[in-house]
């Protein structure tokens, strides 16, 4: 039986630019600030923009991570320690050792910056080399012209289109496009990020 359980992706990693953090409910006020302009959350289905609805979020997230399905985090500037926005690890299923980032966003002023490039770092990183995952996924709408170009950028390898995927708040269907990165894919994935991020070949 495989050994890995969600406590193992449960970790405080640090590289030149960010901090991620498990996710703490003391994260919520520099989160609210991060969640300011709507366009942040404009493929996403909550607009964390009002306290009301940030604090919901947050309690789920939170309650998912109580129950082990999920592994929620806060990006944190190195410089400061602004809360510069949240990613996760969900779609937990560590028995097969594969896993999903999603419920990513930054803070509007943080894109471009390398903030999102050295957050999949660290957590693919950490997926790969210390908690032995085989495979992460993500996903996004498939209309997301955006998130599909990052990911492309990251090396995710495209896996197709999953038709009437998910509901939206709306009652309109979503397609999802799929990426993948394997452990076969990440050493060329991690220099590629390393890269970009200038950070000199060991």
């Amino acid at each position: 039986m495989v050994g890995v359980i969600a406590a193992d992706l449960r970790r405080r990693l640090t590289g030149r630019r960010v901090v991620v953090e498990p996710l703490r409910s003391d994260h919520e006020p520099g989160l609210l600030e991060a969640a300011a302009d709507p366009q942040v959350f404009a493929w996403m289905p909550v607009d964390m923009t009002s306290a009301r609805a940030l604090r919901a979020w947050t309690t789920a997230a939170l309650h998912a991570a109580e129950e082990e399905r999920e592994v929620p985090f806060a990006i944190l500037s190195i410089d400061d320690g602004a809360v510069l926005g949240s990613t996760r690890f969900l779609e937990l299923r560590l028995e097969h050792l594969r896993a999903e980032i999603g419920w990513t966003w930054v803070t509007r002023s943080a894109w471009g910056t390398g903030v999102n490039v050295e957050t999949k770092l660290l957590l693919l990183g950490h997926a790969f080399e210390r908690v032995g995952l085989r495979r992460v996924e993500f996903k996004t709408d498939a209309r997301n012209e955006r998130s599909r170009g990052a990911l492309q950028a990251l090396g995710a390898q495209p896996e197709g289109i999953f038709r009437k995927h998910m509901v939206l708040p709306d009652g309109s269907a979503r397609d999802s496009a799929y990426y993948a990165v394997t452990d076969d894919d990440w050493p060329r994935v991690r220099r590629g990020l390393e890269a970009r991020l200038g950070i000199p070949v060991a």
